[in-house]
């Protein structure tokens, strides 16, 4: 089963994405213009994706800078990197510096889009169902709730919660995978890394071995593979 949650976990984890926050906020106007609602944005991203990979996955396989641009290009302008990474970091947010912190957000995005970018070559139109939204829309945290097609046709829950910015915008900020959160995982896993390491090598580890860092923190975080499968 957990080999078959890759498209899943692609599809859920990937919404991290891998350039800094300077470029996140540049691209973010013109992607939200239409303020739309969590729900719209879902949907928007599924459309997107679709169009993005469908008929270009020969190419995309044998081009991963490319795949990774259309990561970029479909979800970067709907994440908040800032604070998801602040959630991740946990209680070793308060003690980093700013330079820490945006460079741990960088570097540990990058390595998990890296990680699970090739499970986006299955996503195909219709695998992402958004269900119905019920209750008010909550400014400090809205959930929508979707499920996704497994190949052996099976579904498998994957709920997005959102936030409203200053400016008004919705962003992702967490993935939950049949009840579990991606930010909670990680958090956990990263936090074990820091206390053994250190946050500046832990960042290191990051930077310089990139998707296999986050490998080594699901094998030394044990439970790693709830919140994230081998592909």
């Amino acid at each position: 089963m957990l080999r078959q949650l890759s498209l899943a976990i692609a599809l859920a984890v990937t919404t991290a994405t891998a350039l800094p926050v300077a470029a996140q906020d540049a691209a973010a106007p013109a992607a939200t213009a239409a303020n739309q609602s969590p729900q719209q944005i879902v949907t928007t991203i599924s459309d997107d994706l679709a169009k993005a990979i469908e008929g270009h996955q020969a190419e995309l396989k044998n081009d991963k800078e490319k795949l990774i641009a259309v990561i970029d290009d479909t979800f970067l302008p709907h994440f908040d990197i800032d604070y998801a990474s602040i959630l991740v970091l946990g209680q070793n947010a308060a003690k980093a510096s700013p330079e820490q912190r945006e460079r741990f957000a960088k570097a540990f995005y990058n390595s998990i889009t890296h990680r699970y970018a090739e499970g986006l070559l299955n996503y195909t139109r219709g695998r992402v169902k958004v269900l119905p939204f019920s209750g008010d829309l909550n400014k400090k945290r809205t959930v929508v709730r979707t499920q996704v097609m497994l190949d052996d046709g099976k579904s498998v829950s994957v709920d997005y919660a959102f936030r409203q910015s200053k400016s008004g915008d919705w962003k992702a900020y967490d993935v939950i995978i049949e009840g579990i959160s991606y930010i909670t995982n990680y958090r956990n896993q990263v936090d074990a890394e820091i206390k053994k390491e250190g946050l500046d090598q832990l960042i290191a580890d990051l930077e310089q071995k990139g998707s296999a860092a986050i490998d080594q923190l699901q094998q030394d975080g044990g439970g790693g593979q709830r919140g994230g499968a081998k592909q």
